[in-house]
């Protein structure tokens, strides 16, 4: 395995795809082709590593020949916002378009290279970020913790939503009942992951420090 193939699988696992299969089928790739780019037998283009790269959160450069920092603009502080919330009252997110991230904002204070940002759109989050601000989460990709009972937070479904919701307890173990800031409460969800709210930037500010990626 050369180590193009090495980054691309370590970028699979470090997202949360136990196999190779797993994060083609989630993506619409081809098992075999997608098999034989990790596993060097099918070196992948360039064009082929930003595909991946978007998927898997990490920064094209990094993947395809191991220039610069591994996440998308963490060598000059910034990460990527990465998605659109609030445009629907239920509150999912509607992850960007496109094989690289359209804009950066700086790493929040406290935060890590994993962060990500979140932009709101319309008025649907009054109340906890308005139209335009900037919400910030770590990209883990952890179970839910205790703390984040009755928060905020952000959480991914087992039916690939991902979502801004108030986290509650199920009817029982393992199930969370989700209450939207404007919406349907949603009972009884099984969750793969789920991240705190680490800011919330409003929206003058987040004019300011947003920039258009390259």
């Amino acid at each position: 395995m050369d180590g193009r193939a090495q980054r691309l699988r370590q970028a699979r696992i470090d997202r949360g795809f136990e196999t190779a299969a797993a994060a083609a089928d989630a993506h619409g790739w081809s098992r075999n082709t997608y098999a034989s780019n990790e596993n060097g037998n099918a070196p992948f283009s360039y064009r082929r590593a930003k595909e991946y790269a978007q998927a898997f959160g990490v920064s094209a450069e990094w993947l395809y020949d191991a220039g610069g920092a591994m996440q998308p603009g963490a060598d000059t502080g910034e990460i990527p916002v990465i998605g659109r919330v609030g445009a629907n009252p239920d509150g999912t997110v509607l992850f960007a378009l496109g094989q690289d991230p359209a804009e950066l904002a700086p790493i929040p204070p406290g935060g890590t290279d994993k962060a990500r940002a979140l932009r709101v759109v319309g008025h649907s989050m009054r109340g906890l970020a308005d139209d335009g601000a900037l919400i910030y989460f770590e990209d883990q990709r952890t179970a839910p913790t205790p703390d984040m009972l009755g928060q905020v937070v952000i959480v991914e479904t087992d039916t690939d939503e991902v979502l801004v919701k108030r986290l509650l307890r199920g009817s029982r173990p393992g199930l969370y009942d989700l209450e939207s800031i404007a919406g349907p409460m949603r009972h009884d969800a099984r969750l793969r992951w789920a991240a705190h709210i680490t800011a919330i930037i409003p929206p003058f500010q987040a004019r300011r420090i947003v920039r258009g990626a390259a």
